[in-house]
């Protein structure tokens, strides 16, 4: 949990309440819960806004009816919960697989990966395009207009939580926490917060402009292209002020890394959507 002596903020307790035995309501918990709600609200509204799926003046048809956003959010979280699980075993804890394989199990004590969550919704919605006959990059734009609805309930969850924070540093916002045994410099960036700004506020408010001024719905996969650089833009900036996770690879981080195929597949989604024409529907 972050100390604010430097800051007028509060500090919080990662548990808001505790229900029975070892059973407690989490932030961490809460928000995922609130994320998943809020994004799935979000894309019922997207599967009834017509004239958002093709250019100004006309309307189009949304990719599925809003009938399926329940089917989605189940699948979706339960990929989201194991692709995030284990992505983050087998990214930064592999040592666990021998060591301390019941820890994989324990999903409350933290240790989520944004890569492996995204792998595992991709393949939630893969899994729905397919079984109800949806075309998947329609699909896959819709959810990725509402993705960083979630991804800002997180990095705050992760703020609250007092992990994956920043690089040591004296500035005018720096924070201290507890689980830092750094005692030589323990004033550190929230870089969580960072990433609760770029990856959740400014993306969202950059798809939503993309989607209602410039259509970009009308351009399978434009939308779903555009997230995935843009998530991979902000968290490469926020990887130079935030502590990396132990063992580089090639002298970058490992968030920087496992970005590259986001920054990569990004690219070719956006250039192959742009060399066709709106579609008619």
């Amino acid at each position: 949990m972050p100390d604010f002596n430097c800051s007028p903020i509060p500090g919080f307790s990662p548990v808001i309440i505790h229900l029975f035995g070892p059973i407690s309501l989490r932030w961490y918990s809460l928000a995922y819960i609130v994320g998943l709600v809020l994004g799935a609200w979000v894309f019922h509204h997207l599967m009834k806004n017509t004239a958002l799926w093709a250019l100004p003046g006309k309307k189009g048809t949304p990719p599925a009816s809003p009938a399926i956003t329940e089917d989605l959010l189940f699948w979706c979280t339960l990929g989201i919960i194991i692709g995030g699980r284990l992505g983050f075993i087998l990214l930064y804890r592999t040592e666990w697989i021998w060591e301390q394989p019941i820890s994989i199990l324990k999903t409350w004590t933290g240790g989520m990966s944004f890569h492996g969550g995204a792998l595992g919704a991709l393949l939630a919605v893969l899994y729905v395009a397919y079984s109800r006959k949806i075309q998947p990059l329609r699909l896959a734009d819709a959810v990725a207009t509402v993705a960083p609805i979630g991804l800002f309930f997180g990095r705050l969850a992760n703020f609250i939580n007092g992990e994956l924070y920043g690089r040591p540093w004296d500035g005018a916002w720096a924070m201290r926490f507890p689980c830092d045994e750094n005692a030589a410099m323990p004033l550190r960036h929230p870089s969580q917060l960072y990433e609760a700004a770029l990856e959740g506020i400014v993306l969202f408010i950059i798809l939503r402009i993309a989607i209602t001024r410039f259509r970009t719905l009308t351009r399978p996969g434009l939308t779903t292209g555009m997230f995935m650089l843009g998530y991979g833009v902000f968290r490469t900036a926020v990887e130079f002020v935030r502590e990396p996770d132990a063992g580089l690879i090639f002298g970058l981080t490992r968030g920087m890394t496992y970005s590259i195929p986001l920054w990569l597949g990004g690219l070719i989604l956006i250039t192959l959507a742009v060399k066709h024409p709106p579609v008619a529907k």
